[in-house]
């Protein structure tokens, strides 16, 4: 099955028609266009149930966040299926971050994606991956409480007025979020696993592997140690003032491999995070807003869902 998002930032008729025709040409393949919102996860529900080999997804984060969480239903089902009898999920990039399919190795462009995808079907490579779920739901990447959430639901406002999803825009609405009077994030705590809980947290991300997001073409590693084999990365900052976190931001950007700062509480590796709150604070998972909530609990799942991709590299020596 082919999922395509028609309002998916960067995928055109013509782009959509040719991936269509290109995977027509070497295998049976039903072509679906998303109409709603949740029409994915029903395409995705359906093509589980039905038996298919593969669903390949031609859209934002967003598109295959609702297709994996049809393909493998919400993570409390009583009844969870064996992952390799389900459908490999293959992705090719159609928004305006597609932080997934980059985290697999999948070139941005949707050409070169096709012709990787091929390869990875032909040769039947299917990679099992670890997944992060919290409200009952399935994350591929993040999610996060507080500023983040925050700029995810400043960005969807700026959509609703027409206005396209670049790195820019994004860059942008972070930076005046950080500076605006008028945005303050209730603050929360934050416990995890044989650690006192962290007070005072202003913003959080739960990350299921690394980078967190893209700028760009470049990467930002908020926990360069998390990855889609192990457990969760936890990333809690007590304070947002401007200076401390211009500081911590140019770590990012330049690509640290173990960013730290005094108002930081940093863990690449843990099996549970708990969000909680007094005040209900903003909400996102994987670049979508969920609205807000008080109380989150994160888990983590090992290897519940197979891809196209190749193999994880071995880690150095």
């Amino acid at each position: 099955m082919l999922v395509t998002n028609p309002f998916a930032t960067f995928t055109t008729p013509a782009g959509r028609d040719t991936l269509a025709n290109t995977l027509s040409a070497r295998y049976d393949v039903d072509v679906e266009h998303t109409t709603h919102r949740g029409h994915a996860g029903e395409l995705g529900a359906r093509a589980a149930a039905q038996g298919y080999d593969a669903v390949v997804v031609h859209g934002g984060d967003g598109t295959v966040n609702e297709v994996v969480n049809g393909i493998l239903g919400a993570p409390d089902r009583p009844d969870p299926a064996d992952p390799a009898a389900l459908p490999a999920l293959g992705v090719i990039p159609g928004g305006s971050a597609n932080v997934f399919a980059r985290a697999l190795g999948i070139d941005r462009d949707p050409i070169v994606a096709t012709a990787q995808l091929i390869e990875l079907l032909d040769a039947g490579s299917r990679r099992p991956i670890s997944l992060g779920h919290t409200l009952n739901r399935w994350f591929l990447f993040n999610a996060g409480m507080g500023m983040d959430a925050i700029v995810v639901r400043r960005m969807e406002a700026k959509r609703r007025k027409g206005k396209r999803a670049t790195a820019q825009r994004y860059f942008f609405t972070t930076i005046s979020s950080f500076f605006s009077s008028a945005v303050t994030p209730p603050v929360f705590s934050v416990q995890v696993p044989d650690h006192e809980p962290i007070d005072g947290v202003r913003f959080g991300f739960v990350s299921n592997t690394g980078p967190w997001t893209y700028f760009g073409a470049r990467p930002i590693e908020t926990n360069p140690g998390t990855d889609f084999d192990h457990g969760l990365g936890v990333f809690a900052a007590t304070s947002v003032g401007v200076l401390r976190n211009i500081v911590l931001g140019s770590k990012l950007l330049t690509g640290s491999d173990d960013p730290r700062a005094a108002h930081l509480f940093r863990d690449d590796d843990v099996e549970w995070v708990r969000f909680c709150g007094t005040e209900p604070a903003d909400v996102q998972m994987d670049g979508d807003y969920l609205g807000k909530h008080t109380d989150l609990e994160f888990g983590c799942r090992r290897h519940v869902l197979h891809v196209a991709a190749a193999a994880a590299a071995a880690p150095p020596a």
